[in-house]
């Protein structure tokens, strides 16, 4: 039962990649459908979770201190699956309440077997999970801006923009919760460049790693 995070670059087609490893595996994904999910077991709605996906900054500040670590440790114990949040106290933290909840429904997922997940940090919550393949895709500025601006009908200098802020986000977003660069390659099993193999290239080197890596003793 396969157990896949995709880390990437925006525009390296982590999404896309993810969605076909799932295909082929006959496997679940988790990528945007995270925040559904969350947003289901926090009762907020889907913006304002959106809100606080992957996303730095002086709120997420805030909750680090409140937390007192980075740690990746489980944040809400197991029963927390029909944990209801007092919405309405006036100390209900929302930032906090959606890292808690996503990391909570990547664990489950993984120890559920056949999923691949793409972002929110999955391969630091799941470091140590047994037999987890940790793969990060990257490429060319050049390939991505012409991906970003094909996907989203933008001009180059948009696409630019975009693409150099959301990478910034990223970035961010793990080193403040995990305290890890995400774009250190000893963080994953594999380092793929997108732009030079291709989609379906990508997906068929990380099935062969699938298949042939050497089992955890």
């Amino acid at each position: 039962m396969p157990v896949i995070t995709v880390g990437r670059q925006f525009g390296a087609g982590g999404a896309t990649v993810g969605r076909m490893l799932a295909d082929r595996l006959k496997a679940d994904v988790l990528d945007s459908n995270i925040i559904d999910e969350v947003a289901r077991r926090l009762q907020l709605p889907k913006e304002e979770v959106e809100a606080e996906d992957e996303q730095p900054g002086s709120l997420l500040a805030r909750l680090l201190v409140a937390l007192g670590s980075a740690s990746t440790e489980p944040l809400i114990p197991p029963e927390a699956t029909a944990w209801t949040p007092p919405n309405a106290a006036p100390t209900f933290d929302t930032r906090k309440a959606v890292l808690q909840i996503t990391q909570h429904v990547i664990e489950e997922a993984a120890r559920a077997g056949n999923v691949v997940i793409v972002g929110r940090g999955g391969a630091y919550i799941l470091r140590d999970f047994p037999g987890a393949l940790h793969v990060f895709l990257r490429a060319a500025e050049a390939a991505r801006v012409k991906t970003i601006m094909a996907r989203f009908k933008i001009s180059e200098e948009e696409a630019r923009k975009r693409m150099k802020q959301t990478d910034e986000n990223w970035t961010s977003y793990i080193k403040q919760v995990y305290g890890h660069d995400r774009n250190h390659p000893a963080h994953y099993d594999m380092v793929l460049d997108t732009g030079r193999l291709g989609y379906d290239a990508t997906v068929d080197a990380i099935l062969s790693a699938l298949k042939t890596r050497k089992p955890i003793t």
